[in-house]
């Protein structure tokens, strides 16, 4: 059920976007790629801006058009 899902904390968040882009990579794509359902910030913006890591991973799995299982 989505409103049971376990939150996603920064290690895991950090975790996930290497498992896809690769470590070296996931930091850079994290710092350039402006994603509109952040508000128009990179998902490192929005994590130093607060927003939960749980919230910028879905913005990020829709951004990558990453299949539902890693949601």
């Amino acid at each position: 059920m989505a409103g049971h899902d376990p939150p996603v904390r920064h290690t895991e968040f950090w975790a996930r976007l290497d498992h896809h882009l690769g470590r070296s990579y996931s930091r850079t794509w994290a710092e350039q790629v402006v994603i509109g359902d952040l508000d128009h910030r990179t998902a490192k913006e929005a994590l130093d801006a607060g927003v939960p890591p749980k919230q910028v991973w879905e913005a990020v799995w829709r951004t990558l058009e990453l299949p539902a299982s890693e949601r």
